[in-house]
Order: C-alpha cells, then structure tokens, then sequence
C-alpha cells in the first residue's frame, strides 16, 4: 500500500526549469551593474603627456645655433656692405642691402622719439622667458611645436642683441622684383620667428587634438 506521505511524482520524474528569458545587457562588476557600452568606454584613458624637462637644453641650442648664425650674418653685412647700397645676389630677385631698422616688423614706429627701442627690447625679454619656461613644459612628443618654440627664441634674442648694443636692427636680406616691388628688408632672426610662428600654428591646427585624444 503507497504511503499517504509520499508526493505523486518521484523526484526522478521531475523536470527542472530552464529560464530562457532575456538577460540584461550589463556586466556585473562586485555588488553593482555597469552597461557593457560603458564599460567599455571607461577603459579609454587620455594619453599621459610628458613635459620636454631637460630635453629642452636641445631646443635651447637650437636657438643658440640661429643666434649665432644671425649674429654673424649681421656683421659681415656691416662690414662688407654700404649702407643703402644694394648688391645684386639673384637678378632680378633677391639684393643684399645694408639697413637700419629702429622700430618693429615692417619699420612700425621706427620714426618714434627713442623709446620704441626699450619698449620693443622689454617685449622681446618678456616673450623670450616665457618661451624657455614653455618649452620646458612642452609635451615630449610635440617636436613640430618645440622646434617652432626654439626658432622663435633665437629669433627674438637675436633681434634683442642688436637692439641692445646698437639701437636699431641691422638687416640685410633685400627680396624685390625689378623696381616694382620690393619686400621689407629682413635677416636671419625675422625667418627663424616667421618659420617658427608658421610651425607653431601648424601644431595648433593639426597634431594638438591627436596629442590629447583618448586611447583605448
């Protein structure tokens, strides 16, 4: 006789259930969610840039190099040329011609009474420092931005020389075409600060971004 106590089915003949509802989309990270698309994301960090540090005693002497080029351009134009006195170079292109240039790019303010010559030499003091403390917390991987750095700083202390000892910039490079155009007479220092500036730029507009994109 069954025993009144038994369950009608025997645990052998017993099916167990399978959930086949749908599971979250999350992955379970300790006691809480987190969705797999953010997860996902938060694995992307913003690069770590490391500053020049000492390596900016390398762009230092590369503005180094272009002062000293420029300074020794300068004196052999004044001593082997005549002031106002072209040399033709490249007809009818390119002229060496002595001049004096007593106020900013282009001659602004060259006709001023004397004190153009302190205030463009304090000017130049003050963008020079702070292009030596730039380029020492510049990031290591930006060459193009630290090599536009270093140009401009000879070029501005190259300038700042002559105005210093002389008064006045000493320029030389004279680019015309015949006599109906003619460029402001310019030196070394000039295209190390307008290459520079154009480096700078460049960096700006297209390799900055990269530097601070996230990576997976």
């Amino acid at each position: 006789m069954p025993n009144p106590t038994d369950s009608p089915e025997s645990p052998h003949d017993s099916q167990v259930e399978v959930d086949h509802s749908p599971k979250p989309a999350h992955a379970t990270t300790g006691s809480s969610t987190t969705p797999r698309g953010r997860l996902s994301k938060s694995t992307k960090k913003t690069p770590k840039l490391v500053a020049n540090g000492s390596r900016a005693f390398m762009w230092y002497g590369l503005a180094l190099v272009i002062i000293v080029i420029d300074q020794w351009t300068k004196w052999l134009a004044e001593t082997k040329l005549t002031f106002h006195d072209p040399v033709p170079v490249i007809e009818p292109f390119l002229n060496w011609t002595l001049a004096y240039n007593y106020g900013a790019a282009f001659s602004f303010l060259a006709d001023a009474g004397g004190w153009q010559k302190w205030f463009f030499s304090g000017l130049a003091l003050l963008m020079s420092l702070f292009l030596i403390i730039y380029l020492l917390k510049a990031p290591r991987k930006a060459t193009l931005l630290s090599l536009g750095l270093a140009m401009v700083l000879g070029g501005a202390l190259g300038n700042l020389i002559d105005r210093l000892l002389h008064g006045h910039v000493i320029d030389f490079i004279h680019v015309h075409y015949a006599d109906v155009w003619h460029y402001p007479i310019f030196n070394i220092a000039d295209i190390g600060i307008s290459l520079g500036v154009v480096l700078i730029v460049i960096d700006m507009l297209f390799l900055e971004r990269k530097r601070e994109m996230p990576r997976s």
